[in-house]
């Protein structure tokens, strides 16, 4: 992985942290997605027009099959993951959802695109997914099982971070097939993937006007800061994808994790301290092995 894949990895896991804080906090649902999306279509579409104006008129079957499918995907992963957010503590469902997702995705790359990874690759794909073991409460989640509220609780936020993950998995090898292979801008992928979130989010909305209103009244900020920040970090993994194996990119992503626990934890109160910062070195370690790998 070379130098400038691994610091904009590192960019985006900071930019990656600090958006599903905010997310967590505002506490939203499918409308909620709604409003970021919808706020992301008219606050980059100077850009988008800037860069698509003369690409996407040539723009083939291949290329918008992949746009549509990424977008489908993003809303299926993003209602989940403020379902679980709702349900569960940020520093289960986050932490899962970053380790599963990324595993999967390497597997895949490894499987079906004949991506190679070395046995210090692989080291430090183990180490991520320790260390987000760690993270999420290590032992302590096992202590928690004998309390059966808070067992509810950490499963829910496991079965939710997983489902997350598994869509991660599936957005990521879409995504990354499309920057590698079909050389497809990122920035362009991502943006017009977003309309069809605009268009799958809508009737969230349209059903209830009312209570949509009431929800953008308390939760417009929150929507705002997502909508500006989130497709940054995005973009930034997806030139990255162009410059490393994705097998390589995404666990090295996991690099948020350390950024989650060292703010999410401390704004949130969540998560037993000892284990986030062994978790984080963990991460770290295995960050380097990929890197080196």
């Amino acid at each position: 992985m070379s130098l400038n894949a691994f610091a904009l990895i590192v960019l985006a896991g900071l930019i990656h942290a600090g958006w599903n804080i905010v997310a967590k906090k505002a506490a939203g649902d499918a409308r909620f997605a709604f409003f970021t999306a919808f706020i992301m279509m008219l606050f980059w579409a100077p850009l988008g027009w800037w860069l698509g104006r003369d690409v996407v008129p040539t723009w083939g079957r291949a290329e918008w099959a992949l746009v549509v499918a990424s977008g489908v995907l993003h809303v299926f992963y993003y209602v989940i993951l403020l379902r679980g957010y709702r349900k569960a503590d940020l520093t289960v469902v986050y932490p899962v959802a970053r380790g599963s997702g990324p595993l999967l995705s390497s597997l895949v790359a490894i499987a079906l695109l004949g991506e190679r990874v070395s046995a210090l690759g692989m080291a430090g794909i183990a180490g991520v997914v320790g260390g987000v073991f760690l993270i999420a409460g290590g032992p302590g989640l096992l202590r928690a099982a004998q309390d059966p509220q808070a067992r509810q609780r950490v499963l829910k936020g496991m079965r939710y971070g997983l489902l997350t993950g598994a869509f991660i998995a599936s957005y990521t090898v879409v995504d990354g097939y499309a920057v590698k292979f079909l050389l497809m801008s990122p920035i362009l992928v991502d943006y017009m993937g977003n309309f069809v979130r605009v268009a799958l989010l809508a009737p969230a909305v349209l059903r209830d006007l009312p209570t949509a209103a009431q929800l953008w009244h308390r939760q417009w900020r929150y929507a705002m800061l997502v909508a500006v920040i989130s497709p940054v970090a995005y973009v930034l993994v997806l030139y990255a994808m162009r410059e490393a194996p994705l097998s390589h990119v995404a666990p090295a992503r996991e690099v948020s994790m350390l950024f989650a626990a060292l703010i999410g934890g401390h704004l949130l109160g969540e998560g037993d301290r000892v284990a986030r910062v062994l978790g984080a070195l963990c991460i770290a370690a295995g960050v380097t092995a990929l890197a080196l790998g």
